[in-house]
């Protein structure tokens, strides 16, 4: 070799490798591995399907809290009772099986495949083609699965009734009837809320039986309705639904799809909308994701938690802010984050800044500091789970109990009447301290391209079916099983 000529040198990857996992192809969903990569400070999904090759997708648009997150990280509980035997591996084994590492902090049962709309956003694949030749299931098939439910879980605490538009279903207030005669407490309706605009007879059985109400409620704009739910005018059912829901004394959570490009900008206006709406009691954003009918993207733009919070501390200015929100432990930490805030007249004040809810719910150092209370931190995990029943009288006192020395002065005379008696936040009858606690939650659920073994394995989400299995979301609706139950069902019909 000359004196001129230099020795070659080694070059540094462009990213952290993290860890391996297994996941998805998504074409055709034979599982595969794939690394979890952190690049540019976001975290990236990489993965080679030997048939359809390589696959990118950001996970987590923020890779520093990515990785601090992770001792948010509660042991598992185990079910009473599992459904299925381990043969061929997570996500093959659904129903739940042995292997799962979570219990069941909130089941659903789509009880109907029609829709009133024909959203082109749609997980559950449903339309107005479905309304006359979909699937409804029967009364007996939904007692079986709530059975099966109460098996697994003992007491089982919240249930939601979705579809399709289960306010289609004729005997959807008989299932509602039915969930809260077999002691679930929380029992909730997913609905578009078009049919709880002008139906008085719905409406009167949703106000005698008091489910809580998640109201598909993605935006004002008439582009942001007509992208994601095919219909630019939806805004004015939606009002009128509130309007109608607030009289009847009927609790709502709004639930928006945010899709990057189309309604990001509005995460704020929808959070300062629900404070004000007497009928709303919180907010759930959930970020666009890829299962059967979505909008084209690219899998590397997609709005994730972080990307969500960041707008809504930019458009709230600092109202909330994204260091408000904490993971919540009982699923994986990058799944889901909550904050609960107290509302006393024009002012909002998370919990978190008024307790240190972070080092209760720090799971790989809490045992070992001295001085916590079991008590608080029991009550911060209620609140801190996919089973907290938003909106309810228990939230409302768990949040009272969890900052009792640091509740402000009240001035909401419009929101409750023990304010109009001049009674102090700490003299409230939980009913009337109900109205001053607002939720806002932010999930983000998986599809083929983000599909993270890991996660799947401790989800506390899952779908209720026919036969008695429990099949975690994220997998019902980005490994099959989707397809094959609606199929069976559908012969049934």
């Amino acid at each position: 070799m000359s004196a001129q000529t230099k020795a070659p040198s080694r070059v540094d990857r462009p990213e952290i490798f993290w860890e391996l996992t297994r996941s998805l192809c998504p074409q055709c969903k034979r599982v595969i591995d794939a690394q979890i990569l952190l690049r540019d400070g976001r975290v990236i999904m990489r993965k080679r399907c030997p048939e359809h090759g390589w696959f990118e997708a950001l996970v987590f648009g923020d890779a520093d809290l990515y990785t601090r997150i992770q001792r948010f990280n509660k042991p598992g509980t185990l079910p009473l009772k599992f459904a299925t035997e381990t043969r061929d591996g997570c996500p093959l084994d659904c129903g739940l099986c042995p292997e799962h590492q979570q219990h069941t902090c909130l089941a659903l049962i789509e009880v109907n495949s029609g829709c009133n709309l024909d959203c082109p956003l749609c997980f559950a694949n449903s339309g107005t083609h479905l309304a006359k030749t979909g699937f409804e299931l029967t009364y007996e098939q939904v007692d079986f699965m709530l059975d099966r439910f109460v098996e697994a879980e003992g007491q089982p605490e919240v249930i939601q009734f979705s579809g399709g538009e289960p306010t289609l279903h004729p005997r959807l207030l008989d299932f509602v009837a039915l969930a809260q005669r077999k002691g679930i407490s929380y029992v909730m309706i997913n609905t578009n809320g078009i049919r709880i605009a002008h139906d008085d007879r719905l409406l009167e059985g949703i106000a005698r039986l008091r489910p809580h109400v998640y109201l598909q409620f993605d935006g004002f704009e008439p582009r942001t309705n007509e992208l994601l739910r095919g219909r630019p005018g939806l805004i004015e059912d939606k009002l009128r639904a509130l309007d109608r829901l607030a009289a009847a004394d009927v609790r709502v959570v709004l639930v928006a799809a945010i899709e990057r490009g189309v309604n990001e900008h509005e995460v704020g206006r929808i959070v300062e909308f629900g404070l004000r709406h007497p009928a709303v009691f919180g907010v759930n954003f959930q970020p666009a994701f890829r299962a059967q009918r979505h909008l084209d993207a690219d899998p590397l733009s997609r709005m994730t938690i972080p990307d969500v919070l960041r707008a809504l501390e930019t458009q709230s200015a600092g109202l909330l802010k994204l260091d408000d929100f904490v993971p919540v432990p009982c699923c994986m930490p990058t799944c889901n984050f909550v904050t609960y805030a107290f509302v006393d007249g024009d002012s909002v004040t998370p919990i978190t800044r008024l307790i240190d809810v972070e080092t209760h719910l720090d799971y790989l150092k809490n045992r070992t500091l001295p001085g916590l209370s079991d008590e608080l931190l029991r009550i911060l995990e209620r609140l801190w789970s996919s089973s907290a029943k938003v909106g309810s009288d228990a939230a409302a006192e768990d949040v009272r109990r969890a900052a009792s020395d640091a509740l402000p002065a009240n001035r909401a005379v419009d929101r409750c009447d023990a304010c109009r008696s001049s009674l102090p936040l700490s003299s409230h009858v939980p009913r009337d301290l109900a109205r001053h606690v607002f939720m806002i939650n932010t999930r983000d659920f998986m599809d083929p391209w983000t599909f993270n073994v890991k996660n799947v394995m401790k989800c506390c989400v899952e779908f209720l079916v026919p036969d008695g299995r429990m099949i975690p979301f994220c997998a019902y609706n980005s490994a099959g099983y989707r397809e094959r139950v609606t199929a069976s069902l559908m012969m049934r019909a």
